[in-house]
């Protein structure tokens, strides 16, 4: 009987007794952590695992771990030296394999250019390469959901009274760059909320790993990485989940890989494919975890999982919506694609209109988003961005009516962005349509943000969805199944639209602040529940209140007509001060000295340039009032108001002082030819030093000693012949409600002036003349 022969082994296992060796070389070289000999070694965290525990594992891996602890490999396998030859005859020849690394990548290059090297979103009329446009993405190690702060440590740096805008998209979270976490972890999942750029990113992966210079044609901004080098090493193949899970009979991932090679003309595929796997050559990227049919995605899960042990000694990335999936992962660490910073918006817009040939737009783009804090928070998302870009590039700017570019974001992200690449989500409820998911995401934002909540517990949302989606058809009357569908609809807003994202264990916020604002707005624009007078007289409510100022301006874009609400805002503002007799007074003033005043400019706007003048507020008001009223260019104020406003500078030390001085004798003497009151100025004005190389440090020298004197001189002069710079005596309670009103009435003008919010020429003009006048003239 012939001997059998013996089989060439194809993997090695540990001995038992060589178990605590290992170990002991574990704490020497990694820290005593088999994460750090993971990160070493880019082997599998399972594989090293197994390697421990005295199980079979591949031979390349067996001996690269060995090369890291620094241990024989061939005495750790408890082998002979008599056996090695058995075993170096089946180990990859490592030229053999380079030689065929090289002839793949080669061959696989055009379809992964074609496959990953162009993108197209929303309604760009053309794709555009990937290299043109793309920005670096950074990686939250840490996913923010999975944080247990509470919503007081959410919220602890913040003044909610005096609440402006802080962006809830910015997390605090360390930040590296993607292709270092690649480099880093061998088997990665990539979450992100929608629009996100997880596509991209696992593109851009493909294209860095199979175009040597393709790092080259964006450094910009960015330095070139040295971290994508060992991708070249590698076999890129890209596989969309979702088309992989609807090809006909469902073919196993090898199997696509082979096809793949077969479509790219590579002789003996399969052979090759599995070649390649074997020698953990490969670099596999599986797109859109989330976007795969309820019905195929457990096959799909399964075989990931299946390839994923059987070939781990390559390296695997998986994008999936946050929130979007169940799944059971072990070996795969999850990050986080971190939001947009400045400088990642810039590169991007600048790419963006670099294209275009226009990079005048680009700057403009730039400034216009620094001056609008919630504009430049939904710009964080590069979805959203890419829809400013578009936006501007058609009509050069944003729209003042920011409600209806609000309302193109959301539209975007309700329905638009899957719609455009026919992925078809799980529906918990047929009858909840893209307008009533509109509708309970504005009940749900009214409600937090009347109530302070900028962060909101889960129960707390899944209660308001609860008390929604009861009324809707086919609702299930069961109290516990409306709990499991209310947290099934959550988890379906959050995943398929990322209008609310989880901030913390169980800690809700809408993705961004301005959509909560909008929301809000749109729930009291187009309330079904509530006449919109009431709604309107609830929101007048809140006029004194700084954090509802964008909800006021919103609000006034829903709606096709302000009249009424600009009605209601007025009647509210007047009632501030109504009853204040000291403040009366001072509108009482404002009033006798702007009819005293022959100027060209509307009556409120005078009003409001001495209102200013005398307490020493914001002129916003009176330049929102009428344009041609400048805080700077004298020679376009009537002359009454040049000298006046020149007046007041002069009472103020500044560095121009004795321009000041020249400025305010010059129209005074055009005014008053030489009357007493430019005698006295010129009396005054002649006891400073006079101006040579050593002006600035002798007047402040001069001021220090004569100051108060000369300023209370000054301003009896002003008060005798131009009526202004009283010293109305106001205690600190007066002046805040003086600012307070001040305030109310620049948030009415800008809804007043802004074009784009329709109102009648009746109320326009009434609401207009009536501004800034005292209880008893209205």
């Amino acid at each position: 009987m012939a001997k059998e022969k013996t089989k060439p082994k194809r993997s090695l296992k540990i001995t038992p007794e060589n178990i605590e060796k290992a170990n002991q070389a574990l704490k020497r070289h990694c820290q005593g952590t088999k994460k750090q000999l993971e990160i070493s070694t880019g082997i599998s965290r399972g594989t090293i695992y197994k390697f421990f525990q005295g199980k079979p594992v591949s031979i390349e891996n067996f001996q690269t771990i060995c090369e890291i602890l620094q241990l024989d490999w061939q005495e750790m396998a408890g082998l002979s030296k008599g056996n090695t030859p058995l075993i170096e005859k089946i180990l990859p020849n490592k030229l053999e394999i380079d030689s065929l690394v090289q002839e793949i990548r080669k061959s696989i290059q055009p379809y992964i250019e074609k496959e990953c090297g162009t993108m197209r979103v929303l309604d760009m009329t053309q794709p555009i390469e990937l290299g043109t446009i793309y920005t670096q993405v950074n990686i939250l190690e840490k996913i923010i959901g999975r944080s247990r702060l509470n919503i007081t440590q959410l919220l602890e740096q913040y003044d909610i009274e005096d609440f402006d805008h802080f962006g809830l998209s910015k997390s605090i979270e360390e930040r590296i760059n993607g292709l270092k976490a690649v480099k880093k972890y061998p088997n990665l999942m990539v979450l992100g909320k929608p629009g996100i750029g997880k596509t991209t990113f696992l593109k851009y992966i493909a294209i860095s790993c199979i175009k040597e210079d393709f790092q080259g044609e964006f450094q910009v901004d960015f330095q070139r990485d040295s971290q994508g080098d060992f991708l070249r090493e590698l076999v890129p193949i890209f596989i969309p989940l979702k088309a992989f899970a609807e090809k006909e009979n469902q073919p196993r991932i090898l199997q696509y890989i082979v096809e793949s090679f077969s479509l790219c003309k590579i002789e003996n595929p399969k052979l090759k494919a599995e070649s390649i796997l074997n020698s953990g050559r490969m670099l596999i990227l599986l797109d859109g975890l989330d976007e795969v049919r309820e019905e195929d995605y457990d096959g799909v899960l399964k075989e990931v999982k299946e390839f994923n042990k059987k070939f781990d000694q390559n390296r695997f990335i998986i994008t999936c919506r946050i929130a979007a999936r169940e799944y059971d992962l072990t070996y795969f660490t999850e990050v986080e694609i971190a939001d947009f910073q400045e400088q990642q918006i810039k590169h991007f817009v600048s790419k963006w209109f670099e294209i275009k040939e226009d990079l005048e737009s680009a700057n403009n783009f730039m400034e216009q988003l620094k001056n609008n804090s919630r504009i430049e928070e939904l710009a964080t998302n590069p979805l959203l961005l890419t829809l400013l870009c578009l936006e501007f590039e058609d009509a050069g700017n944003f729209p003042s009516n920011r409600a209806e570019l609000y309302e193109r974001a959301t539209a975007t992200l309700l329905r638009k962005w899957d719609s455009k690449r026919r992925i078809q989500r799980q529906q918990i409820y047929k009858q909840l349509s893209v307008k009533r998911k509109e509708d309970l995401l504005s009940r749900i934002a009214f409600n937090t943000f009347d109530n302070k909540e900028y962060f909101f517990k889960k129960k707390r949302i899944e209660s308001e969805i609860a008390e929604y989606i009861c009324n809707l058809p086919d609702a299930p009357k069961d109290i516990e199944k409306l709990h499991i569908d209310s947290e099934a609809v959550l988890k379906s807003i959050e995943a398929q639209h990322g209008l609310l994202v989880e901030r913390a264990r169980g800690i809700y916020s809408f993705s961004h602040l301005t959509l909560q604002e909008y929301f809000t707005a749109r729930r009291i624009a187009n309330s079904s529940q509530i006449p919109l007078e009431i709604s309107l007289r609830n929101l007048v409510e809140h006029i004194t209140k700084k954090r509802w100022r964008e909800v006021f301006f919103l609000t006034a874009g829903l709606l096709d007509n302000i009249d009424l609400l600009l009605k209601l805002m007025k009647e509210k503002i007047d009632g501030l001060i109504a009853k204040e007799e000291k403040l009366q007074e001072i509108l009482k003033w404002a009033v006798k000295k702007s009819q005293s005043i022959n100027a060209p400019y509307k009556p409120a706007a005078i009003r409001a340039f001495y209102l200013y003048l005398d307490l020493s507020l914001s002129l916003d008001l009176s330049l929102s009032l009428d344009l041609s009223l400048s805080q700077t260019l004298h020679l376009s104020l009537d002359l009454s108001l040049s000298l006046d406003l020149s007046l007041s500078q002069t009472l103020h030390l500044s560095q121009t002082l004795h321009l000041d001085i020249y400025r305010t004798l010059k129209i005074a003497r055009q005014i008053y030819g030489e009357n007493d009151f430019v005698v006295s100025l010129k009396q005054l004005f002649n006891q400073l030093p006079a101006p040579d190389q050593n002006y600035q440090e002798k007047i402040i020298q001069w001021w220090e000693s004569n100051g108060d004197t000369r300023r209370e001189n000054l301003r009896n002069l002003m008060i005798k012949y131009r009526n202004i710079r009283h010293d109305w005596q106001l205690n600190q309670e007066q002046k805040d409600l003086f600012e307070t009103y001040w305030e109310a009435n620049k948030l009415f003008s800008e809804c007043l002036n802004n074009p784009d919010f329709y109102i009648s020429r009746e109320v326009r003009e009434s609401m207009e003349s009536t501004m800034l006048l005292p209880a008893d003239l209205l």
